[in-house]
């Protein structure tokens, strides 16, 4: 299981995008070099493959107003962001639920979990109203400091926006955190 583990690690820094951000192709999905959110210019900090038990689950890039290569510095900046997600197979909300809590779990204490708790439970329920995810889809979770986190499935705003600079940080800390998701897709959103 090691072995596997490390190898798919291996996988992850092979697709991470390196150097400085550009528009890059993973998977034959491209990414521009700029989004929009909340009226700001966005610029791509980095984007990375995501495999698991050797299939390959999406491709995510972080969009953020100024590029950084620290996690911390990342989560510490105030302003638009956009993690966005192209999915490569078929996944049911109830698998992507599971792996967003146990990430936030995973990089928070029990008393930060609970005051995100209600709003967890709002993009909990905003991911079931989408349904299945399929190959192709592009999941954006933007956020701007005038709306809150905004979860959109094709260009479609779904849910109502859920408050809080905090809550779209802890998001980010699935895929940033101590404890990522993913080693090898932190790397890559970071740039590197």
């Amino acid at each position: 299981m090691a072995v596997v583990l490390a190898a798919l690690g291996a996988a992850a820094a092979v697709h991470a995008v390196p150097g400085p951000a550009r528009a890059v192709e993973i998977e034959g999905m491209r990414f521009d070099d700029a989004a929009r959110v909340g009226g700001k210019v966005l610029q791509l900090n980095g984007a990375a493959l995501r495999t698991g038990f050797l299939t390959k689950g999406y491709v995510a890039a972080l969009y953020l107003e100024e590029k950084a290569r620290n996690a911390a510095v990342v989560l510490g900046t105030p302003g638009a962001k956009r993690l966005q997600l192209r999915i490569l197979r078929e996944t049911e909300p109830p698998a992507v639920v599971r792996a967003i809590r146990q990430g936030m779990r995973d990089n928070h204490s029990e008393a930060q979990m609970q005051g995100l708790a209600a709003r967890l439970v709002q993009f909990e329920r905003t991911l079931g109203e989408i349904g299945t995810a399929h190959k192709g889809d592009v999941i954006n979770l933007d956020f701007s400091p005038q709306t809150g986190t905004v979860v959109a499935i094709n260009g479609t705003p779904r849910g109502r926006p859920i408050p809080g600079e905090d809550f779209y940080q802890a998001l980010l800390r699935v895929f940033l955190g101590e404890r990522p998701v993913d080693a090898g897709v932190k790397r890559g959103l970071l740039g590197g």
